[in-house]
């Protein structure tokens, strides 16, 4: 029959909607979503002309959509390998690690967990009155030791005073992001995947960009003390909030989002 849909094709369907939807948020805002625009507009007509039998054109976009798996990887390398993080990061909660988010939320009466919260806004809070640059990463969901490559592993206990000292300017640990994970600082001097997105405020240094491309990578809260105005901002999931105060910050540790 004309109409005979089976369950499995709707799922298919959404499965396919689904994942396109993933590929467009990761790409939105940044110069691939024209390349990809275009692709999508190619099997589009091809898909038309094949329907209305046009053999001479349907056989020429048909090879072009051939080798258009293989050109897809290479033009959109970066976000596939983006897509791949965020699947692993976001959606797989390593087992036996504490994230922070369930760190703050599950125990936001707990004194250690205040006092960890406590131990960043301070530093934050800290850095930013001299103006001391400083990006420091939570994790909430997933593994940061994929990001701690190249960096210095530091698995020390959280405190305002260490976070203080590693972003003490030229000294060796300085530059880069220093990771958290639960009550632990990771990692110092870790090298972090930049923003692809366009629209960014021309402001923004290599810190803010980093912060806002880590936030795309995996499921994290970065924070970001500006070295020019001591301003604080804070990246979520690609999304940012700027020149925030020390309430604010701790509202958006307790909380895990934007509020």
């Amino acid at each position: 029959m004309l109409f005979d849909i089976r369950i499995l094709d709707v799922v298919d369907v959404m499965l396919v909607a689904f994942l396109l939807f993933q590929f467009y948020r990761l790409i939105r805002g940044t110069a691939a979503i024209s390349i990809f625009l275009g692709i999508f507009l190619i099997y589009v007509i091809w898909l038309a002309v094949k329907a209305l039998q046009m053999e001479f054109i349907s056989s020429l976009l048909g090879q072009v959509m051939g080798v258009g798996v293989i050109a897809l990887i290479i033009v959109f390398q970066q976000e596939v390998r983006r897509f791949l993080l965020m699947i692993g990061n976001r959606w797989f909660i390593k087992i036996n690690k504490l994230s922070l988010r369930d760190f703050f939320s599950n125990r936001k009466e707990d004194p250690e967990t205040l006092r960890i919260m406590e131990k960043i806004v301070i530093a934050c809070e800290s850095m930013s009155a001299r103006k001391t640059g400083a990006l420091i990463v939570i994790g909430k969901k997933g593994s940061l030791d994929i990001f701690s490559e190249g960096g210095e592993i530091l698995n020390a206990r959280v405190s305002a005073e260490l976070l203080e000292t590693i972003f003490i300017k030229n000294t060796p640990l300085h530059d880069g992001a220093t990771l958290i994970e639960g009550d632990i600082i990771l990692a110092a001097r870790c090298p972090l995947p930049s923003a692809d997105k366009i629209l960014i405020p021309a402001n923004f240094g290599m810190r803010h960009r980093a912060a806002i491309g880590i936030s795309e990578y995996s499921d994290v809260i970065a924070v970001v003390v500006s070295e020019e105005n001591g301003s604080i901002t804070v990246a979520i999931a690609g999304k940012y909030k700027y020149n925030i105060t020390s309430n604010e910050l701790k509202n958006i540790l307790l909380s895990g989002k934007l509020n």
